[in-house]
């Protein structure tokens, strides 16, 4: 067992945020890190993987997930190295994946539940395992197909397109011989996600009417819509419903920080006149299953034929602002903290 470093850098939740998160709701702490005791392994953090749901974890209420603590460390699934271990499931050296929190090292019981620590083969690239072979990549996967139900020659459209599910959505309907069509903030970003990633179609929200693009692009009406923006956008898809078509609410990044009530969809009655159904999703009901998604999409990147960009900072201390990036639109892929150099 490796000696254990001094001194354990911690970002923790100081207060409930009111709209945006300020660096005043961030409080920054350091304390011994502790050689694991029986059944336990320490994990240096690698990358950590910062997600929009992380905003819903800040609020007091209840939902999918219980809140974060004032005062906890902020939760994060990350990728770390097994430094020190006295569990027979974990060597040194493994590369693990888990909620391992926004900190420089993560010390607990190997089979911790909320942690869900598990191995990756570091063949690939680690940061993967925070996009498309992570929790994006798995929310991607299982709410397209499980809740989609997409059929050859459908057509499907996603928002945030460019991030870190909207692009592996795109890629798997196209893997399932779908028609896909993005919507995506700014021409480099459309561009990447035709040229790069492959979709049919996409929409520039930020320079054009999205309703616009919908007539051009779908001029059949749209068979599913995976929303990860929800307000205006997700009413501009409910009037572009083919009949029977699915919606798969999977995020409403543009309600999130919101200090008044959340808007709803005002035309929500084209389900009824389409008899179309909306149905939310939370990937930890799939767990039991990631290794199915992970295998596939795993094979599609091995021969080439799928793609995950990552957009990465550098520096546990760049949390705060790296955070504020999701909400602004700023990243450009799936928005990874790195913690520490891989060696």
């Amino acid at each position: 067992m490796s000696q254990a470093p001094a001194i354990n850098h911690q970002v923790r939740l100081a207060a409930r945020p009111v709209g945006l998160p300020r660096q005043s709701d961030w409080r920054f702490t350091s304390e011994p890190v502790r050689e694991p005791a029986e059944g336990e392994v320490l994990i240096k953090n690698l990358y950590l993987s910062l997600d929009p749901a992380m905003r819903g974890w800040m609020n007091e209420g209840r939902s999918y997930i219980r809140p974060v603590a004032i005062d906890e460390v902020m939760r994060a699934g990350g990728i770390g190295r097994v430094i020190a271990s006295t569990s027979p499931r974990f060597a040194v050296g493994d590369h693990v994946s888990g909620t391992l929190g926004v900190q420089e090292y993560w010390t607990g019981k190997a089979d911790d539940r909320e942690a869900a620590l598990h191995k990756v083969d570091p063949a690939l690239p680690l940061p993967k395992y925070l996009n498309a072979l992570g929790m994006p990549g798995m929310t991607a996967y299982f709410g397209l197909l499980d809740i989609g139900q997409p059929k050859p020659g459908e057509t499907v459209v996603v928002s945030g397109a460019a991030g870190a599910v909207g692009q592996t959505v795109g890629q798997v309907a196209k893997h399932k011989g779908c028609r896909v069509v993005g919507i995506a903030g700014g021409k480099e970003k459309c561009d990447f996600v035709v040229n790069e990633l492959g979709f049919d179609a996409c929409i520039d929200y930020k320079n054009g009417s999205v309703r616009e693009g919908l007539k051009q692009h779908c001029p059949k009406g749209v068979d599913i819509y995976f929303d990860n923006v929800g307000g205006d956008i997700l009413d501009d898809v409910l009037a572009k419903l083919a009949m029977k078509a699915r919606i798969i609410i999977c995020g409403a990044i543009s309600q999130y920080n919101n200090t008044t009530p959340v808007k709803g969809p005002a035309n929500y009655l084209s389900l009824l006149v389409n008899r179309a159904r909306m149905e939310g999703m939370v990937v930890f009901d799939y767990a039991d299953r990631y290794h199915v998604a992970m295998a596939e999409m795993a094979g599609w990147m091995k021969e080439g034929s799928f793609r995950s960009r990552e957009d990465i900072v550098r520096g546990l201390d760049k949390f705060p602002e790296a955070l504020l990036m999701l909400f602004e639109g700023k990243n450009f892929g799936k928005l990874v903290l790195q913690v520490a150099d891989e060696t």
